[in-house]
């Protein structure tokens, strides 16, 4: 595979690997299963909610969802459920 047309995330994906970091499910049927679920589960709408954020971060939010190629509303709903179920990382913070 010629690296030099891979982006930065493919490149580090090639890098694992190499390393032997990924490993085969058990149970790969029962995992998709789970996993599906819980994408079902993330994405189910069923309440709306109406907030007021400020310009700034909307159209923050609004950029970096262009950039995920996800609607913005989808963000939202998607940091909001990694923050409830203790997911969301904080690539900023650096740990000792």
């Amino acid at each position: 595979m010629n690296r030099d047309k891979v982006d930065k995330e493919e490149t580090e994906l090639l890098t694992t690997y190499d390393a032997g970091e990924w490993h085969s499910v058990a149970e790969v049927q029962s995992e998709a299963a789970r996993y599906r679920e819980a994408a079902r589960a993330t994405f189910r709408k069923d309440k709306r909610v109406n907030i007021r954020i400020s310009s700034k971060v909307l159209t923050g939010l609004q950029k970096r969802a262009i950039m995920e190629g996800i609607p913005y509303q989808t963000l939202i709903a998607s940091v909001l459920h990694k923050y409830v179920s203790g997911t969301l990382v904080d690539k900023t913070s650096k740990t000792d």
